[in-house]
């Protein structure tokens, strides 16, 4: 498997097509696709974490951060609530398949129409994902079910006024934890949504977490993974004491996030026993023409398939 900084070959655009061929023109504008990283910018990486991480955070508060996840989360919807959060309407470029196409006759009863397309979004928050995707598919046989275990994001999905209870079932559930109550059957899901969510959970528990998502995946259907990638701005830009173990930080707000390799990705996905059938390092360089500051940005983006 090629480093995290050596992107498979890929068809696409992503985010657009505008790349950086004249260093001379970075700040004519705001961004830049897939920007490739050169040594000096490697190490310069590599220097920063080796400060940011000298001081990690005590055993004691580690546990606490493990044990009260939930509450910090809630605390943090409860902040924030759903002010904080853009829709996600960059979803259907990255991931087209949430595209589908209206059945020609659709079931008036789709939970027993064979047809129906199940989605399952883990980690939700307030459903930036999870709207658009009913709205784009507003003609098709589309259910969405989507989790996070905080009942304070929950709850402002069962609020906000596009929600259909026929056509979206929020819950929660704590994907870390040893006992899983979920309203739909194993092998049942066409795809599993994880954006940014993984990350928030202790790096022990994550391929736990997979094992348990494939089983609820249809033999055919696909997890569609985007998260964060070692080396990104964020990463860089932590402070000494909020390292809790390697690329793994505690936000000043108690949230946790994990900075991944393009191969961890495909471990924890092949040891589930999926196939890969996209993987790649999205590296995006984000200026401040004003400031004259240039910010990189570095997302995993994978798809696995169930067999």
């Amino acid at each position: 498997m090629a480093d995290e900084f050596n992107s498979e070959a890929r068809k696409k655009p992503q985010f657009g097509t505008r790349f950086l061929n004249n260093q001379e023109n970075v700040f004519q504008h705001n961004a830049w696709d897939d920007v490739e990283w050169n040594d000096d910018l490697i190490k310069q990486a590599q220097e920063k974490l080796k400060l940011n991480s000298e001081i990690t955070v005590p055993v004691e508060d580690q546990v606490k951060y493990e044990d009260e996840a939930n509450i910090f989360w809630d605390k943090f919807y409860n902040i924030h609530q759903n002010r904080f959060f853009k829709d996600r309407h960059w979803l259907f470029t990255e991931f087209p398949e949430l595209t589908l196409k209206p059945n020609e006759s659709e079931s008036k009863s789709q939970a027993s129409d064979p047809s129906q397309i199940n989605i399952f979004e883990v980690g939700c928050g307030v459903g930036n994902t999870v709207f658009p995707i009913l709205d784009t598919n507003s003609d098709s046989n589309v259910m969405v079910y989507c989790c996070d275990f905080s009942e304070t994001a929950i709850s402002l999905i069962k609020e906000h006024p596009d929600f259909d209870g026929k056509r979206c079932h929020p819950f929660v559930l704590d994907i870390s934890s040893n006992s899983w109550n979920v309203p739909f059957p194993e092998n049942s899901l066409n795809y599993i949504i994880l954006i940014f969510v993984l990350s928030a959970i202790h790096p022990d528990k994550m391929q736990y977490v997979i094992n348990q998502l494939v089983k609820y995946l249809k033999p055919g259907g696909q997890i569609l993974f985007r998260d964060y990638g070692k080396y990104d701005m964020v990463e860089l830009r932590f402070k000494p004491g909020q390292c809790l173990t390697d690329h793994f930080y505690v936000r000043g707000d108690g949230t946790r996030v994990y900075f991944f390799s393009e191969d961890e990705v495909h471990k924890i996905f092949s040891s589930a026993g999926l196939s890969q059938t996209q993987l790649y390092s999205s590296k995006r360089l984000q200026v401040n023409r004003g400031k004259q500051l240039k910010m990189y940005r570095i997302w995993i983006q994978a798809k696995y398939q169930k067999l």
